[in-house]
C-alpha cells in the first residue's frame, strides 16, 4: 500500500511544501492537499482588492493551476486531528494519513477586547477584503465634506499600515469624503522595526492624509465607538466610525486544540524543531500554525517570507522521513522587508541573492515599488508560470 502524506493548507506554507513534495515524493507515495478554499491566495496582496476589486482574480490562484495532476486535492474544513488513529477530521469526512504536514496559517487575536470581533472586519480572506471594499464604498456614498465617512483601521503592523494606504487610494481615486485612522497601542508604527524605517511609513501614510494615533491600545468597541485607553483614573478617548477594521495580531487555529501534539495552549500555535518535526513523529507543522524552533528562547516569525523558506525544506524533510533518511534542519534568512502605501512603497534592509545587502538602509519610490511587485511576481511564477506573474503585475 502507498504512503499517505497529507499537507493542510493552501497557504504560503501549504502551497509551496505540496510544490516540493510533488518533485520529492517517490511513486510509492500519495500526496493528498487539503483546504477550505480551491484556490491559494497571495494574502500579502489581498489589500489591494480593497480599492479595486477585480484584482482578486491575479491574487487568487486557482489549485488547479498549481499542483499536478496526480495530487488529490480535497476541499474542506479541519475540524480536529486524531494523531493516534492518523486522521484529519473534516466537516464531511475524514482523510488518513501516514505523514501530515499542518499549514493552516493564523487565526485573527481579538485579545479579548469587548465588542472588537462582533463590529469590525479582518483581512484574512477574499471575503474579508470584498465586504470592506463594499461598506467603504456604502459608507462614501452617504457621507459629505462636510460629514465624510470615518474608517478606522486598528494596528500599525505590516497588514494595518498596507489597509490604511489602500483605503486611502481608493479615496483619491474616487474623490470620496473619508477620514482614515491608524491606531496603534505601542509608541510607532510597524512597532519593533528599524526607526528609519518607522518614520519613512509614517511619512508616507501622513502624506496620503492618514491620520496616525499611537500609544493607546483599544479598550472597547461598540456599533458607534472605538474607545482607546481609560482606567480607574481616566475617561476612555472615544472614536465614532463607520468602519472598523482589525489586524492587530494573530493567533493558532482552534482547529488543532484537541489535537494530541505539544503546542502554546494559550494560542494552539504547534512547537515544532527546526527541522519542523513535532513531538508526534508524523507530524510536521510550518507557517503561522508553528512556532518554530530557531536557537534558545527564539522562534521563526509569522511572516510569508519565511513561510516561503520553511516550506521548501518542510516538504523535503517530509519526503525525507518517508524514505527513512536523516531531516535536514533550517534557519531563516531575513532578506528585509518591502511594505507598500497605496501606490508607494518602502523598503528595509534588502538582500539580493548574489549581492548580499544593499547599501541603502531604507529607501522608497519606484526601486521599491518594483522590488514589492517583483517579491509577488517570483512567487506567483514559482508556483504557477511566468504568464500569470506577467498578468498579475499590474494589480500588484
Amino acid at each position: 500500500m502507498s504512503t499517505q502524506v497529507v499537507v493542510l493548507g493552501s497557504g504560503y506554507a501549504g502551497t509551496g511544501a505540496v510544490k516540493r513534495l510533488e518533485e520529492e515524493l517517490g511513486p510509492d507515495a500519495e500526496l493528498t492537499w487539503v483546504s477550505e478554499n480551491d484556490y491559494h491566495l497571495v494574502l500579502h496582496e489581498v489589500h489591494r482588492c480593497i480599492r479595486e476589486p477585480s484584482a482578486e482574480s491575479n491574487v487568487a490562484i486557482p489549485i488547479d493551476e498549481i499542483k499536478e495532476p496526480q495530487t488529490e486535492f480535497v476541499k474542506g474544513h479541519v475540524e480536529n486531528i486524531d494523531v493516534e488513529d492518523r486522521v484529519v477530521e473534516l466537516e464531511d469526512g475524514d482523510v488518513e494519513y501516514d505523514y501530515l504536514l499542518v499549514c493552516l496559517g493564523s487565526a485573527t487575536a481579538f485579545y479579548g477586547i469587548e465588542g472588537l470581533q462582533e463590529f469590525s472586519h479582518e483581512l484574512k480572506s477574499l471575503d474579508d477584503a470584498r465586504e470592506i471594499h463594499s461598506d467603504i464604498k456604502a459608507a462614501a456614498e452617504d457621507a459629505s465634506r462636510d460629514d465624510p465617512a470615518k474608517v478606522i483601521v486598528g494596528g500599525a503592523g505590516l497588514s494595518g499600515i498596507q489597509t490604511a494606504g489602500e483605503i486611502a487610494g481608493y479615496r483619491d481615486e474616487h474623490r470620496a469624503p473619508i477620514d482614515i485612522t491608524l491606531v496603534e497601542g505601542l509608541d510607532e508604527v510597524f512597532p519593533g522595526n528599524d526607526p528609519e524605517l518607522q518614520g519613512a511609513l509614517r511619512k508616507r501614510l501622513e502624506a496620503r492624509d492618514v491620520e496616525i494615533l499611537t500609544g493607546d491600545f483599544i479598550s472597547k468597541v461598540d456599533e458607534e465607538n472605538v474607545y482607546l485607553g481609560g482606567g480607574e483614573d481616566e475617561d476612555p478617548e472615544e472614536l465614532d466610525y463607520d468602519v472598523l477594521i482589525w489586524t492587530g495580531g494573530i493567533t493558532g487555529q482552534e482547529e488543532v486544540a484537541d489535537a494530541d501534539i505539544e503546542k502554546d495552549e494559550r494560542s494552539n500555535r504547534i512547537f515544532t524543531d527546526a527541522d519542523f518535526q513535532t513531538s508526534d513523529e508524523r507530524v510536521f507543522a510550518i507557517g503561522d500554525s508553528a512556532l518554530i524552533e530557531q536557537g534558545t528562547d527564539s522562534v521563526a516569525p509569522p511572516t510569508a517570507q519565511a513561510a516561503w523558506q520553511a516550506a521548501e525544506v518542510a516538504g523535503e524533510n517530509v519526503a525525507r522521513t518517508v524514505r527513512g533518511q536523516p531531516l535536514k534542519t533550517w534557519t531563516h534568512n531575513d532578506k528585509g522587508t518591502v511594505v507598500s502605501i497605496g501606490d508607494d512603497a518602502v523598503a528595509h534592509a534588502v538582500k539580493l541573492p548574489g549581492l548580499g545587502k544593499l547599501p541603502i538602509n531604507v529607501f522608497g519610490g519606484p526601486a521599491a515599488r518594483a522590488l514589492k511587485k517583483g517579491i509577488a511576481a517570483k512567487w506567483i511564477s514559482d508556483v504557477t508560470d511566468a504568464r500569470r506573474a506577467v498578468e498579475a503585475w499590474d494589480s500588484l
